[in-house]
């Protein structure tokens, strides 16, 4: 599998940084909210999260009661700041690629992970190694980027707008095209893959998960019109996609 470290990228980590410390953006007011409505009770769990990033989530996990967080992550300086500001002593942050999760020996009440699996060229290989690190009855709770938002290839524009800018409609092109897509996001060429939902869908039924819970991301009518720039044109599609599985039978 390949393995993407963008977040290691100097400009790409001080831009990212900036846009998660504006108080206005689409993780804290559009992703967060539903992916922490469908957590379990994580009292006495032992949670792995996948993709921790900074450790924002892992140190959540800790503070709703999980016995023990494992926050895996490639990056180094996302890795860094969760050991500095997302700490605590039942928190363990380990460097490892996604693709490389069978090498924990092991087995977790709850597996999270919050949009780490764009970058994963073969969904359904990680999702069968998710299921084989979960105990019989877990929960498996992941967001990604709707498959909308990814099939954009930024050879045309996006959108299709009316004189005064105000965005029509979306322009969908070559959603059944899967694969590898290279846009221009904070820095140039960069990398995620792209899948149909049907694909996504697939991959967590075809390991052996049961599907609880599917949603969309929407935003408010109020957020919309007082922050237009930035969400007038989630009305027309979602952003993210979120799964809520249960491991319905053992290893």
């Amino acid at each position: 599998m390949a393995k993407q470290n963008i977040y290691d990228n100097e400009a790409f980590f001080e831009n990212f940084q900036e846009i998660r410390k504006n108080e206005i953006n689409y993780n804290d007011l559009i992703e967060t909210p539903i992916f922490m409505s469908l957590l379990p009770d994580l009292s006495g769990k032992h949670v792995l999260d996948i993709g921790c990033g900074m450790g924002q989530h892992a140190k959540q996990y800790a503070d709703m009661g999980a016995k023990t967080v494992l926050g895996i992550d490639l990056s180094e300086k996302m890795l860094d700041v969760a050991k500095r500001e997302y700490s605590a002593d039942n928190i363990t942050y380990q460097k490892m690629a996604m693709e490389d999760i069978g090498q924990i020996d092991r087995k977790f009440d709850v597996v999270t992970s919050s949009l780490a699996f764009d970058y994963a060229e073969h969904l359904d290989e990680l999702a069968n190694a998710v299921y084989r690190m979960m105990e019989s009855d877990g929960i498996f709770v992941f967001s990604m980027s709707h498959p909308i938002a990814t099939a954009f290839d930024g050879e045309y524009p996006r959108w299709t707008r009316a004189e005064n800018g105000e965005r029509l409609y979306l322009n969908l092109r070559n959603y059944c095209v899967e694969g590898l897509r290279k846009i221009t996001w904070v820095v140039d060429d960069y990398e995620l893959y792209h899948r149909m939902f049907s694909s996504i869908i697939n991959a967590i039924a075809h390991a052996g998960f049961l599907i609880e819970d599917c949603r969309e991301s929407q935003t408010t009518k109020e957020l919309r019109e007082k922050e237009p720039e930035k969400f007038e044109g989630t009305v027309h599609y979602p952003d993210f996609l979120f799964l809520k599985c249960r491991k319905i039978r053992p290893s």
